[in-house]
């Protein structure tokens, strides 16, 4: 039988009051933690879900119940905040954890700028207003092998500046293959739309070729731009075919359009010579083929912090840098001063002291190596190691994917089973991430950082302490 209205309403009148929630003794230490504000929300959701649970038939949790509750979502608050991890999945440019991690220079120049202030919209020899990224964007399109460069907050960003800037009002012309989304649900037709282009569908998703691009042409005297889309988290194979994109550049040249090419990954030197992974264009080539405008990731292959570089002619350069919309997505000053210092990494030949590129390259023996060493150096009760050949990833969409070769230490446990190890391991002081397969933990060497073997085995020894 129905609870009657009455019923409903005197176990409304025992939902706990906000103010005594968030006030309670025993949430002394949150408010000194979180803040009465913060607090004080907490208990207000609190209260609420108890109201909703009762109006669908539940009933009210003890206060001390309530008050553990909201301890609970201010304890919950605290590891949504950025917090360092150790990346032992394989996965080099993970983008749940922040692709690639910065090399210690670019950390030092980040720190350094924010340590104080900056030289950053001014020209110390004349003391007047100075270029903004200067010289990164110097460095940038020398490396590239481009006229000049612009760098934004992130690759969606470039390619929608440069279509906005390049084709607002007219006609985009792009392959049907190559309309993908490219991460979050961003997909190119809404980029296209939200750029103020409209989009020109040519070929078929295996097939596009020269003559569709020439009749789009000649059939829509509006287009502004091409537009090519290098398609890095998958691949076409079998039946396929598209246009070199120097056949691109020169009916561009030829119709007085601008060229834009989205490469999404951005390597600036070739991987498959340096790492034995094909398949990521390099900068430096697709300018050299005659693309207007690049745009790329700078936190992808390229191993440096978020952002988004444009770079190819000076007169494309210029009309993009000249949108108002450059300016609201410009880069900070932060990842600026890292960018600055990755690109020197690769102006003086430094590869390895870029840790991405370290990590793609390092031979699968030394990985073999380092995690025989880890298993010397264990002993987890009730848990049997092993040492095992897997398939890492370069990740962030890039390389269609493809497998990198790698060992981790398998970690199997009856007792506490895959999913209460990998937990464990979550939870602690400096949190490990490492893959679950069937019945054990992976735990990769290719991807753990220089210097933290040491956390890895102590985070492995605590996840199987018996106070854990």
């Amino acid at each position: 039988m129905a609870d009657s209205v009455e019923e409903v309403r005197a176990r409304l009148r025992s939902v706990p009051k906000v103010d005594a929630l968030a006030q309670d003794a025993g949430l002394a230490l949150h408010r000194r933690r979180f803040g009465e504000a913060a607090t004080t929300r907490a208990a207000r959701e609190v209260a609420a879900r108890i109201r909703n649970g009762i109006l669908e038939g539940g009933v009210a949790p003890s206060h001390a119940e309530a008050v553990a509750t909201v301890a609970q979502v201010l304890d919950a608050l605290a590891t949504a905040r950025l917090r360092r991890v150790i990346n032992a999945t394989g996965v080099v440019l993970h983008t749940n954890l922040g692709r690639a991690p910065l090399s210690e220079a670019a950390v030092s120049a980040a720190a350094e700028a924010g340590r104080g202030y900056e030289a950053l919209e001014l020209d110390l020899g004349t003391g007047g207003r100075g270029a903004r990224a200067g010289y990164l964007e110097r460095t940038l399109a020398e490396l590239c092998g481009a006229e000049a460069s612009l760098v934004v907050n992130n690759n969606a960003a470039a390619m929608l500046l440069a279509l906005t800037a390049l084709a607002a009002g007219k006609g985009v012309v792009v392959s049907r293959g190559e309309l993908v989304e490219i991460g979050g649900g961003f997909r190119i037709p809404e980029v296209l739309q939200r750029s103020g282009a409209r989009m020109i569908e040519v070929g078929t998703t295996n097939r596009t070729r020269l003559s569709d691009y020439q009749r789009a042409l000649d059939e829509h005297r509006d287009v502004g731009a091409i537009l090519s889309v290098h398609p890095g988290n998958f691949r076409i194979t079998g039946f396929t075919e598209h246009p070199r994109l120097d056949a691109l550049a020169r009916l561009a040249d030829e119709r007085g359009v601008w060229l834009v090419d989205d490469l999404g990954g951005g390597a600036l030197v070739d991987l498959s010579e340096l790492a034995g992974l094909a398949g990521e264009p390099v900068v430096r080539d697709r300018v050299a083929a005659g693309a207007h405008v690049v745009c790329f990731s700078c936190d992808k292959v390229l191993g440096g912090p978020q952002g988004g570089a444009l770079v190819g002619r000076e007169d494309a350069l210029l009309t993009i840098r000249r949108d108002p919309l450059a300016r609201a997505l410009r880069l900070g000053s932060l990842p600026a001063a890292a960018l600055e210092a990755t690109l020197d990494h690769y102006r003086l030949g430094e590869l390895d002291a870029i840790p991405a590129l370290a990590m793609m390259r390092r031979p699968v023996d030394e990985v073999r190596a380092r995690v025989e060493r880890w298993r010397e150096c264990l002993v987890l009760e009730g848990a049997a190691l092993t040492i095992e050949d897997v398939e890492g990833r370069v990740g962030g969409g890039t390389f269609a994917e493809e497998p990198v070769p790698s060992v981790a230490l398998g970690v199997r446990s009856e007792q506490l089973g895959a999913d209460e190890v990998a937990r464990r391991l979550r939870s602690g002081p400096l949190p490990v991430l490492v893959r679950v397969a069937e019945d054990r933990v992976l735990v990769d060497g290719r991807t753990v950082l220089a210097g933290e073997d040491d956390a890895v085995l102590e985070a492995l020894r605590r996840a199987f302490s018996r106070t854990t």
